[in-house]
């Protein structure tokens, strides 16, 4: 099976270089030909368009920032759709509101190709394991042809509907971590007089029934930044996490539920982007709230 990636930002280059690792063909594709020097030079191939990537391959993954970036490489001038593709499985990893995936299936089988959305759970560490959770929507029958693919990459595929139901499932798998966040930066405001390290803070936070798995994903990074060690590793900005609750509270709404911590949440995390970390990796929203967000007036 020869394989297509349009899209290599961190997470594109964790999952190409693990199915190089595992002898796959794999080529890209990405607007910014240098984010993809480290997969060329571990034997991918490069594409020079999106069309070009799609003709040449039996199935696409694609990893995009945004919706205006889907409709760009899959609908643009030599994008994803405009060449012979008949062929092709399209997967879409990307994170998007649900909405977008029934509309992407429609022009993907215009033009008689497959398509299925599966968004992922899991950051680059466990891209390059093969350890990510996979929530695809779409026909069984698409899934079939590419489920030993998706099985290189995750540990767990769940089918959990029709299109759209993949950026669903991947909405409420985010939505704890997402106010968890939030009410870390509350709960070391609680202990932060008694001026305990920050490696211990964290190590006992992990190991209670309070720490998610995230803890020890990314304690390391949350030590360096309640540290104030200098650290630009950014493994999920704010901006990323602004702009999923945004779809969260939408989604939400569309099904008439109340969301209330999670617009709580958000509003805080707001008022942390006009303070500059926008671009900033999420481990630095409790350092942000000890700093200046969780004072009383």
């Amino acid at each position: 099976m020869k394989i297509g990636i349009a899209g290599i930002g961190k997470m594109g280059n964790a999952i190409g270089s693990r199915l190089l690792g595992l002898g796959y063909s794999v080529t890209v594709w990405n607007r910014s030909a240098d984010k993809a020097s480290a997969l060329l030079n571990a034997g991918a191939q490069w594409a020079s368009s999106p069309k070009l990537l799609a003709e040449s391959v039996d199935t696409v993954i694609t990893l995009l920032t945004n919706e205006a970036a889907i409709d760009d490489v899959y609908a643009g001038t030599d994008g994803l759709l405009s060449g012979a593709i008949k062929h092709v499985t399209f997967i879409d990893m990307s994170t998007v509101s649900p909405t977008k995936p029934p509309e992407l299936a429609l022009r993907v089988q215009a033009v008689g190709a497959a398509y299925l959305e599966c968004p992922v759970g899991g950051s680059i560490g466990p891209a390059k394991e093969g350890k990510l959770l996979g929530f695809v929507g779409g026909a069984a029958a698409d899934l079939a042809k590419v489920q030993s693919l998706l099985d290189q990459m995750c540990k767990r595929v769940e089918h959990v509907g029709t299109y759209g139901a993949g950026s669903t499932m991947k909405m409420a798998v985010n939505l704890p971590l997402m106010v968890y966040w939030q009410t870390l930066g509350e709960a070391l405001s609680l202990i932060d007089h008694l001026k305990l390290d920050p490696q211990r803070v964290v190590d006992i936070l992990s190991e209670s029934s309070g720490g998610p798995n995230m803890l020890k994903v990314r304690g390391p990074l949350l030590v360096q930044a309640l540290g104030h060690q200098g650290n630009d590793t950014v493994t999920v900005d704010v901006a990323t996490m602004r702009k999923d609750m945004r779809t969260m509270l939408a989604l939400g709404q569309s099904n008439r539920r109340e969301l209330p911590l999670t617009s709580i949440a958000l509003e805080k995390f707001n008022q942390a982007a006009e303070s500059g970390l926008d671009g900033k990796d999420c481990t630095q929203l409790p350092v942000w709230w000890l700093g200046q967000g969780g004072h009383s007036k």
